[in-house]
């Protein structure tokens, strides 16, 4: 059978990924945005997208109804899932919200109703581990009542280049109708790239960021033996980037929901049909010690029970977006050497900070400091001046510039300077 033009879709998750998605399918369809987070569907149908994704009248738009009450779902020809799948303390896939979404719109899936992923799973959570959730809770049969898809998200948080409009979707779904239906309904809003089938959409979602996850692990690994040798990867960097084909990657902390987490997802499903991965985990072990290699060559320039202003702990640029975020890695062990670390950043929200890590923010620099680490190279700490970083140290301070954005200050011989 061929699917109708849907007269309903709900966006299920209107984080990063949902809400902009939501935004741009209401231009075409009738659209609910669900998510049961009260807050945030209140502070949405005011107007205000604490991720900064969508602006003020976007969100005004009236094709778009926001809403926490699952009443709001019936009649939904499909849902499109787009919630977290983080990884637990052991760095398993915690898929809860996954079946937490699926048991929240499953009493209300109708026969021939399509449910479409973007979350990143490994190849065959869709069908395996989300299909039979939905058919135990509903008692309906998956690919013949019910239909399944898979279409992984490429948000790109805080790019404006790389929007939803500008991207290539990967769709698939349980049935050539179904994919044809996706392709229909993504094909409103951007490109769309076909998959053969839908475990061959997961598993390229999540080998795209585990990629960048092993070329920024060699890069951070390059670093570490150059400064041994008393070079700068960044000046590595300079002369090695005039070949055509080099690859740009900086050295870094690597966190955030996606490139800290995917790696786990692909490494455990690998696990599971009985194959050690090695390289997969490799990048994920080097990356996740860059947290303590810097606090350990930032203390070996600071006398003991230092104060250290970190400029910067969402896990990327000009983001608020605190989730997995390496900076708070980097806190924990400079806390642990001894040091008190004050933190300060114009994009994340407070409460969250407190809320999800116990860290109060402050609103601005408060006196001076032994040290000051650039962690995060938000706009705002790119256009800092050699005269601010004076006034936030006395002489003899340290400037750790992890980042290398304060490369070029000019800075007298009384400022300590470390950077890889």
């Amino acid at each position: 059978m061929s699917f109708p033009p849907p007269k309903k879709i709900t966006v299920v998750g209107l984080g990063y990924v949902g809400l902009p998605l939501a935004v741009a399918l209401s231009h075409h369809f009738n659209v609910v945005g669900y998510d049961i987070d009260e807050k945030r569907i209140a502070e949405l149908c005011s107007g205000k997208d604490r991720t900064g994704e969508v602006n003020q009248q976007d969100l005004s738009f009236k094709k778009t109804i926001f809403s926490n009450n699952s009443q709001d779902l019936v009649n939904t020809d499909v849902f499109i899932v787009a919630v977290p799948t983080p990884v637990d303390t052991e760095n398993k896939p915690d898929l809860g919200a996954l079946k937490g979404a699926c048991l929240d719109l499953a009493p209300h899936l109708v026969r021939d109703a399509v449910v479409v992923f973007e979350s990143t799973v490994y190849p065959g959570a869709t069908e395996n581990f989300c299909g039979p959730i939905l058919e135990q809770a509903t008692g309906m049969v998956c690919g013949k009542d019910f239909f399944l898809g898979y279409s992984p998200e490429r948000m790109n948080p805080g790019d404006p280049d790389h929007t939803l409009e500008n991207l290539v979707k990967i769709v698939s779904g349980q049935t050539p109708e179904t994919t044809e239906l996706l392709s229909d309904v993504y094909g409103k809003i951007t490109k769309v790239y076909v998959a053969k089938n839908i475990a061959t959409a997961e598993a390229a979602k999540v080998i795209e960021n585990s990629q960048r996850d092993i070329n920024i692990a060699f890069i951070n690994e390059v670093t570490q033996i150059f400064e041994q040798l008393h070079i700068s990867i960044y000046d590595v960097l300079d002369a090695a980037n005039t070949k055509w084909n080099f690859l740009n990657f900086r050295p870094g902390l690597v966190g955030g929901h996606c490139i800290g987490v995917d790696p786990y997802y692909l490494a455990e499903r690998a696990k599971q049909v009985g194959y050690e991965p090695d390289v997969l985990l490799s990048g994920r072990r080097t990356n996740d010690g860059m947290a303590s290699w810097i606090a350990d060559r930032i203390n070996t320039n600071l006398s003991p029970s230092a104060n250290i202003l970190m400029l910067g702990i969402t896990f990327k640029e000009n983001v608020p977006d605190l989730r997995n975020s390496g900076a708070v890695g980097l806190i924990k062990a400079l806390q642990n050497l001894g040091h008190k670390v004050s933190v300060c950043d114009p994009y994340a929200e407070p409460e969250d900070a407190f809320s999800q890590y116990s860290l109060r923010l402050l609103n601005a620099p408060d006196g001076q400091y032994d040290c000051v680490i650039g962690a995060v190279s938000h706009q705002e700490y790119k256009k800092i001046s050699g005269s601010d970083i004076l006034n936030y140290m006395p002489k003899g301070g340290l400037l750790a510039d992890i980042k290398g954005m304060w490369r070029e200050l000019k800075l007298p011989p009384t400022i300590k300077i470390w950077r890889p």
